[in-house]
């Protein structure tokens, strides 16, 4: 095929991805230097549609920012009143007391909030300074100089067909070419991962580890809804199956956002995330404060969980990485939101300097050198050991080695640990499907609990079919030669939107890919056994159309 010719536009900056970090960083720019071309490429199909977060937001970030993000009318009003932690039994359970965690680990004084609100309010404070904001633009390639380094990126290709090639009302895209381009893609994007590789930003760094993180939102009886409540739940129904936990957010309107993170290190390959999340909903607790109510939304995507340890570099020849593409989830605190609005504003600021002393296309090592040692540093070092602990020690002994850990690091700035090791990667934790027994799931209620297409239909997830898959598999022979011998092809129950099916035709089993319903997980590139599965965006605007996740 003919090499395609695109147009070309030179800006300023150019940043991928309208979610907290991206917006946060074309905010700063421009409050430094409001001459700036600044263009966010985003490729939902609005501000929003694909931010899923639980989320309670701790302020800093946007005080930072815009310190008069109340008067703004920021979408932040519903303030957390009641912090609590649970640990569950199938039946019952207990309240674990907060006295033995470091004052950094309470939620009062932040704020039960949508992301998706909260970005798109963002995005009309960057518009308002005069940020160039452009939805359905999904950047599928990078641009490169001539010495390798990143000069921009391809955004708005449309109108292939299944096999790839160019249909009658194909669109080539444009180049939209940068002094420094900012990758904000969120967790494990396609144009980040290509760039941690090509530049060994990871060398000398711990494997990145990950959680799928599942959310309904649920409007409950008046009667027992509680604004500001925030619960967090251990233990049940998980157990020893895999690490991770829930919660219930009680929002504004009767709204409880509710959800399940479970780690990707798990071993047994029968696990099925989607439905320990089902089933936790039918434990007397949520089942009480569920009934009566109605289920509203549902989305699904993974959360980095490597911590410290993890962070790639984030600085590479020709611009940054942002927020999750660097994995700047705080782990004990289920909080990343902050952190990601925390490194747009370093990144502006690195770049604003490198730009005024005439540079661009550089490294921009100022950037590397404030998240290693500033706000976000400060916030992500003392809990670098959480996560490694947990996972060795399990839940009960792993909590309370993490409490203590993390008060020696609060108090003295040390650990008696150092800093551990996360192991295998996620992917390589998963064991012989031969060596687990398999899990029964409840089948779902319709009322409580819901199959995984029904609940899908809840995340207004649409792909142009005639275009090409976006999930790509390195060997097309491998999840049936391979995988389903030897770990029952796990991705027909990992992936929390039923994309992955094995049929029989013609006697025969089958590989199937029902791209139409992926909601932007990523989980099938983290997890996936044989590490076959590749993630690349679909055509811009394609995907969840997530209201107020």
């Amino acid at each position: 095929m003919a090499e395609i010719e695109r147009e070309a536009m030179d800006v300023d900056v150019v940043i991928v991805g309208a979610g907290p970090s991206g917006l946060a960083a074309a905010i700063r720019l421009k409050q430094l230097d409001e001459d700036l071309m600044i263009v966010v490429l985003e490729k939902g199909s609005e501000v929003g549609a694909h931010v899923l977060s639980g989320a309670v937001l701790d302020p800093v970030g946007l005080d930072a920012l815009l310190p008069d993000w109340k008067d703004k009318g920021a979408p932040v009003t519903t303030e957390v009143t009641t912090d609590r932690f649970w640990m569950l039994t199938e039946k019952g359970g207990w309240k674990i007391p907060g006295w033995p965690m470091p004052p950094f680990m309470s939620n009062h004084g932040k704020f039960v909030v949508s992301m998706g609100q909260v970005c798109r309010w963002m995005a009309e404070q960057a518009e308002a300074m005069g940020v160039e904001v452009y939805p359905g633009m999904a950047a599928s390639e990078l641009v490169l100089r001539d010495d390798g380094s990143v000069k921009g990126v391809v955004a708005g290709e449309f109108g292939k067909e299944a096999d790839g090639t160019p249909g009658p009302a194909y669109e080539p895209g444009m180049e939209l070419n940068a002094k420094y381009v900012m990758i904000a893609e969120g967790v494990r994007g396609s144009l980040a991962k290509e760039i941690i590789s090509r530049f060994e930003l990871g060398k000398d760094r711990d494997l990145p580890k990950f959680g799928l993180g599942m959310k309904e939102i649920w409007e409950v009886d008046p009667s027992k809804h509680a604004e500001g409540t925030v619960d967090h739940y251990m233990g049940w129904p998980l157990g020893k199956n895999a690490a991770g936990g829930g919660f219930a957010y009680h929002a504004e309107n009767n709204q409880v956002f509710l959800g399940l993170i479970v780690h990707l290190n798990y071993e047994n390959p029968h696990v099925y995330p989607y439905m320990e999340f089902q089933r936790m909903k039918h434990h007397p607790q949520l089942a009480d404060l569920l009934e009566g109510g109605k289920r509203v939304a549902y989305g699904a995507r993974a959360v980095t969980a490597g911590g410290w340890q993890s962070m790639p570099k984030a600085a590479f020849p020709g611009g940054v990485l942002l927020g999750c593409s660097v994995g700047l989830v705080n782990y004990a605190r289920i909080k990343g939101n902050h952190t990601a609005m925390l490194s747009g504003i370093a990144a502006a600021e690195a770049a604003v300097d490198a730009i005024k002393a005439g540079r661009e296309g550089d490294v921009l090592e100022a950037y590397e050198a404030e998240l290693r040692s500033g706000p976000v540093a400060k916030d992500l070092k003392p809990v670098r050991n959480v996560k490694p602990l947990t996972t060795r020690f399990g839940a009960n002994l792993g909590l309370m080695l993490s409490g203590f850990d993390m008060w020696t690091n609060s108090l003295f700035g040390v650990s008696v640990f150092g800093t551990m090791k996360h192991g295998k990667s996620d992917a390589a934790a998963t064991g012989k499907a031969k060596d687990f027994a398999k899990i029964d799931y409840p089948k779902p209620d319709g009322k409580l609990s819901f199959d995984r297409l029904t609940n899908v239909s809840f995340s207004a997830t649409n792909h142009e079919e005639s275009q090409p898959c976006h999930l790509h598999l390195k060997d097309p022979e491998i999840p049936v030669k391979l995988n389903l011998p030897e770990y029952a092809e796990p991705a027909q129950r990992y992936c929390p939107a039923g994309v992955y099916e094995v049929i029989e035709e013609a006697g025969t089993p089958k590989f199937q890919i029902n791209f139409q319903n992926c909601v932007h997980c990523k989980t099938c590139d983290i997890k996936d056994p044989s590490q076959n599965i590749t993630w690349r965006v679909p055509q811009g605007g394609d995907g969840p159309n997530y209201g107020n996740m």
